[in-house]
């Protein structure tokens, strides 16, 4: 594959690393970047997945410069990405970005490179994502969009647009002050599920790097440029997952191909439509909106129904309702 070069962000999971690897192999990139955390000392055989894990990648096979960036210890999973990116990205200008548990189609990679090499110099495209959760619905007759939400399971970037991540999000604390994701949200559950997330990261909650490529986005009014079919599946879903514990069908979505040559959008704009379902979609917009009216109805009239003996069995039946 004449193209950017591939980072690929590994940990424990040789499984999953064999799948995605396959998909890598089969693209054949000219430069693989590897990245991978260290095993954690309380945690009994840990350090034997990671040697399994980062033995698949011994399977290159062709024409191909390795370069490898191997924590001894465990960094955490903000830390460790985080850093893998900026070690990378001090080498390289462009490139595309793989975790263990994300598969790709073949086209994904001619997408990626196409895109990266018509919006190198455009500020405003900060990334393009191998990820489309528009349930099936085209929203362009395009080969994709821009949209105004990044998703990281299989993505793109170019150092121009990585310089802005901040892992410590230093300017949260003022923009949160100033209450400005009222006008980002648009929405006041979507708002303050972003600020949770964002909280998270400033209290050290959560120990992602995801969450502060969203805040360096939306602060950005970046851009992503979205496929109009899903071109990569997360299979990382389980137990031994950093974060995607629990299988989610909003995420799991089939993969399918790009046709080429692509068709190029005319102009470099947000697709209001798209975004706007995807809040709703993968936000659950609607259910919350309708679990915390159900919530304010009931505790207004929480004391007669205790008064009736009723409090019990009718909290039992919304949360078996309500899920």
């Amino acid at each position: 594959m004449k193209g950017p070069p591939v980072i690929y962000l590994i940990f424990n999971r040789p499984e999953e690393t064999a799948r995605s690897f396959a998909a890598i192999r089969a693209a054949r990139p000219d430069t693989l970047l590897v990245v991978a955390d260290g095993p954690r000392a309380e945690r009994t055989g840990e350090a034997e997945l990671c040697a399994r894990t980062r033995k698949v990648v011994d399977g290159v096979d062709w024409p191909c410069r390795v370069l490898c960036s191997f924590a001894d210890t465990n960094m955490g999973c903000g830390p460790r990405v985080a850093s893998g990116l900026d070690w990378a990205f001090s080498l390289i200008d462009a490139a595309i970005i793989l975790e263990d548990d994300c598969v790709p189609d073949q086209s994904f990679f001619p997408f990626c490179a196409e895109v990266l090499d018509r919006y190198r110099a455009d500020e405003r495209v900060m990334m393009i994502s191998g990820n489309n959760f528009q349930n099936g619905t085209s929203r362009t007759p395009d080969s994709y969009y821009f949209s105004g939400l990044p998703h990281c399971w299989g993505w793109a970037t170019w150092r121009r647009a990585w310089r802005h991540y901040d892992y410590k999000m230093q300017g949260w604390v003022e923009k949160r002050r100033r209450g400005w994701l009222k006008d980002i949200a648009k929405n006041a559950i979507l708002e303050e599920i972003w600020r949770d997330k964002f909280d998270d990261i400033i209290s050290g909650r959560v120990n992602t790097w995801d969450h502060q490529w969203m805040y360096c986005l939306l602060s950005r009014k970046g851009l992503s440029a979205v496929p109009n079919v899903n071109l990569v599946t997360n299979i990382g879903f389980g137990e031994a997952a950093t974060h995607t514990f629990t299988f989610d069908r909003r995420h799991v979505v089939p993969r399918r191909s790009l046709t080429f040559p692509l068709r190029h959008p005319a102009v470099v704009e947000v697709c209001a439509k798209a975004d706007e379902f995807e809040k709703r979609h993968l936000y659950q917009l609607s259910k919350r909106a309708l679990h915390a009216r159900l919530g304010r109805i009931i505790m207004t009239v929480r004391p007669t129904l205790i008064r009736l003996g009723l409090w019990a069995p009718l909290r039992a039946l919304a949360a078996k309702l309500l899920g």
